[in-house]
């Protein structure tokens, strides 16, 4: 039983918005990802670190739903990314999956997963792009609070931390979303929504005492990265 992280799938098959058009890696992306899950086991763990449809609603979303529910993997969790438009309560989505038989599908928001005795908690995170105004400070208040109830979750398990915005970059720091990490022990932090040029600007490595990767699909080959 593996442990893997990916991020940014971008699937586009119930909608015409195919990650193609932008060439390079991107060319032929769906073909790459169902290769790049062939060493995923079926009783293996993946985790999906959002930006994973362009659907604007569940159901616009569903042959992308279909499409990693068939994928090697027998627990998928899935956390929001900004282009995520289709993401509704948790309560929906469940619902959603349970009704068209999508078994390996599970949501990571407010709540944490586990992997033998290790805690696998995580959020959207913070829009590091943006600056704080009236409006995104409530949107970052909130995914603090979603992130650290994810993190209490896990008790006094050790703990992984999955976002899909980077909490920090080249020349960027969230203290914030650092600070959690530290305080409740996070001792590897994956995530992903850098692309492209933006490579250029991902923090990989240990920083005071976490690991961080950048698990983006076009980072790493579309292939998911073996954590565990």
């Amino acid at each position: 039983m593996a442990l893997y992280a990916i991020g940014d799938t971008h699937l586009s098959l119930g909608v015409s918005k195919p990650m193609d058009v932008f060439g390079g890696s991107w060319t032929g992306y769906v073909d790459k990802l169902r290769a790049g899950f062939a060493a995923v086991e079926d009783r293996d763990t993946v985790v999906i670190c959002g930006d994973i449809s362009w659907g604007m609603s569940l159901e616009q979303a569903r042959e992308d739903f279909a499409f990693l529910d068939a994928l090697p993997g027998g627990q998928k969790l899935l956390l929001k990314g900004n282009h995520d438009y289709w993401w509704t309560t948790a309560a929906k989505m469940e619902r959603f999956f349970g009704e068209n038989g999508f078994s390996t599908l599970k949501i990571l928001h407010n709540n944490c997963a586990f992997y033998g005795d290790i805690a696998l908690c995580g959020t959207r995170g913070w829009f590091y792009e943006e600056d704080r105004g009236e409006h995104s400070a409530k949107v970052f208040n909130r995914e603090l609070i979603r992130l650290e109830a994810s993190l209490k979750a896990g008790g006094d398990r050790e703990k992984l931390c999955f976002l899909h915005y980077p909490p920090l970059a080249q020349g960027y720091c969230c203290q914030e979303i650092v600070e959690l990490l530290r305080r409740y022990g996070v001792r590897l932090c994956c995530y992903g929504h850098l692309h492209g040029p933006s490579h250029r600007l991902a923090v990989t490595g240990e920083r005071d005492g976490v690991e961080y990767r950048l698990v983006a699909a076009d980072y790493v080959g579309f292939r998911p990265v073996r954590l565990l």
